[in-house]
């Protein structure tokens, strides 16, 4: 059975459409420094994450890629744990849903709600989101779009069971109410009573009948159990669950789980949907769902088609491991969303890496291989700034403490930072090249280099579940085995005599911003342009502005999409090769130029009747689309 040191916690399993950007490595990150702390802590933790590989989205990309499905899920997923592995995170348990117990799992998790009638079979009609694979209300769209995505949705009809989430809705407000650190933070919660549960729920559509990549029905083999069950299962089918009560050891010991880690989009479907078919399987809830902000770049989400996109292996190449960690844990605040631009990455390399970290260790060993052979040794002879970097090193381990016991990281590394900005002030206020000069002041001096050598053994004790690799090699430079944080609660840890590393490590180098962004930028080429035309050939063009209402990609070929873009009162299918670097998705709801004269032709069997206009530089395209003000005026 559980216990008080049994920590189970998850991430959000990834989508396997294709390569994750570092704002969904960012999740996975974020959950390895809870897991890493949850452990020095003492507890027993089991950190699971993985993909979820079900879906008409997974049957199309396969078979545009010409690949079976599971060809295709197989290679994602490999990519995928090689991201998660690249940032050493430290998980237990990766898990897929095309897994075969999972998949046995669902299987019998669906007829186990059919037979006990939560499940029931009928037919839906209403708005259908593509992109979304969802089918929504009347009143669930947002001014007549999808209301999580906001692309067009279209009247769709289809057989499907559904689960009466309507039955629980009144016991589920209950346990948010009387549970509040269920939904976190807090503003999460008032969001989810408020605009589902209060309004009431509608019963859920939980398989599909238009696609076959999916868990089949056992009893109705022309229907597959849909994402809601079969994704939302893993958390419990990953540790053991059995439908039939033959629960794993694991299952007994770890659920419920302690904390769901996923990211605010998806909140609704972990704080709703999930605990209701808890409820419905007799099992208790999680205690906590936690829905982190986004980590933005620029000035918005990340999109291929905003030209935006960073991923993690790229930076790692370009940083390194532990900073680009850094960088993901300490940029995000705990309530809204975080920015990363490449400038502001240099700078914190360069001011907090670099400078606060790695040049006060730097420094401080090279002070102690100076002036007394690497040797430590503390003669407490006290000086006036002792106490403060003292007192400080020992609160420190308390204030992070209690923000991590909230999921306040990036607080956490801050205060961390602050021991390491006190201990860099300490070095200017006792100045210990001073000290050296006159061997009455050398106990001093020992003194000095101890409290450094100690306040930055804290501050790497407290770093280990941020920045692992950086935190370790400064502890093995300091030669101590005083790692964990009980060793935090007196200032001795180090023992005495004890000889650090002779050739201290840099830890991190100081970046030249010019010299990075220089290999940002897409190399310079001479701009070649085409015979010269005149203004009279120009006015020929008939261009007009239009609205991308529905974008696919092309059924026969791997680099055209299929766009029906409304221009007037007309609306007009556009074939464009735009597909190497742009998602269908993308286009959706763009206002854009379009040629309207340009004679209909059929590309790989398809009609276009006109052309979207786009920029080139070298291979990259740049979509010309517009802006709407909030008149309806589109610039």
């Amino acid at each position: 059975m559980k216990t008080k040191q049994d920590f189970y916690m998850t991430t959000a399993i990834a989508y396997t459409s294709g390569k994750p950007h570092i704002g969904n490595i960012y999740e996975i990150v974020l959950a390895d420094s809870i897991a890493r702390y949850k452990r020095q802590e003492g507890y027993n933790v089991f950190f699971m994450t993985g993909t979820d590989e079900h879906g008409q989205k997974i049957e199309d990309k396969a078979k545009e890629a010409g690949k079976t499905p599971k060809v295709y899920v197989d290679e994602v997923a490999s990519v995928i744990r090689g991201l998660f592995d690249l940032m050493n995170t430290s998980y237990d348990k990766f898990i897929r849903t095309t897994d075969a117990d999972h998949e046995q799992q669902i299987q019998k998790i669906f007829k186990k709600l059919y037979d006990q009638g939560d499940i029931y079979k009928g037919e839906y009609e209403g708005w259908y989101c593509k992109a979304c694979e969802s089918f929504y209300t009347e009143t669930q769209l947002k001014e007549s779009k999808c209301p999580d995505c906001g692309g067009p949705v279209e009247k769709a009809k289809e057989e499907s069971y559904f689960f009466k989430l309507s039955k629980y809705t009144d016991r589920l407000i209950k346990h948010i109410e009387d549970h509040p650190e269920f939904i976190q933070p807090e503003s999460r919660k008032n969001e989810m009573i408020n605009n589902f549960l209060k309004p009431g729920l509608q019963d859920l559509a939980v398989s599909r009948t238009s696609f076959k990549w999916g868990v089949p029905v056992s009893f109705d083999s022309r229907h597959v159990v849909y994402v809601w069950i079969d994704a939302l299962s893993n958390y419990i089918t990953g540790i053991g669950y059995d439908a039939d009560g033959q629960h794993s050891e694991n299952f007994l010991r770890f659920w419920p789980a302690d904390l769901h880690l996923i990211g605010k989009d998806i909140l609704r479907f972990h704080t709703i949907y999930w605990p209701i078919m808890l409820m419905a399987l007799d099992i208790p809830l999680p205690k906590q769902v936690f829905g982190h902000p986004w980590l933005l770049v620029g000035e918005g989400k990340m999109s291929k088609s905003k030209g935006n996109v960073i991923y993690a292996d790229d930076l790692v190449e370009l940083f390194g491991v532990d900073a680009v960690r850094y960088l993901m844990l300490h940029e995000m605040p705990f309530a809204q969303d975080g920015t990363l631009t490449y400038e502001i990455m240099i700078e914190r390399i360069n001011s907090d890496l670099a400078n606060i970290l790695g040049n006060l260790v730097n420094r401080t060993l090279t002070m102690a291989n100076k002036y007394f052979g690497g040797v430590l040794e503390n003669p407490e002879v006290s000086g006036p700034f002792d106490s403060e970097l003292i007192s400080l090193a020992l609160e420190t381990p308390m204030k992070v403490n209690e923000h991590m016991a909230h999921l306040r990281v990036q607080d956490a590394i801050d205060d961390v930072f602050e021991l390491l900005r006190r201990s860099n002030k300490y070095i200017d206020e006792t100045l210990p090249w001073n000290l050296a000069k006159d061997p009455v002041d050398l106990p001093r001096l020992k003194t000095v280099i101890y409290n450094l050598c100690e306040a930055i053994r804290v501050s790497a004790v407290l770093l280990h579940s941020f920045i692992p690799e950086t935190a370790d090699s400064i502890l093995k430079q300091l030669n101590t085995q005083a790692r964990d944080l009980a060793s935090l609660k007196s200032f001795n840890g180090i023992v005495n005599e004890t000889k650090v590393t002779e050739t201290p490590t840099i830890l991190f180098q100081r970046l030249d911003a010019k010299v990075i962004l220089e290999k940002l930028q897409p190399a310079q080429i001479k701009l070649e342009v085409k015979s010269e035309i005149s203004i009279d050939d120009f006015n020929k063009l008939d261009l007009r502005i239009g609205t991308v209402l529905s974008c696919e990609n092309h059924p026969d070929s791997d680099k055209l999409l299929v766009s029906q873009v409304k221009i007037g009162p007309e609306t007009r299918q556009i074939v464009s090769g735009l597909r190497p670097q742009f998602e269908a998705k993308d286009l959706i709801g763009q206002h854009v130029v379009v040629v309207v004269n340009l004679k209909p032709v059929k590309l790989r069997g398809v009609l276009s009747s006109g052309m979207l206009l786009v920029g080139e530089d070298k291979d990259q395209l740049e979509l010309l689309h517009l802006h709407t003000l909030k008149n309806g005026i589109v610039r």
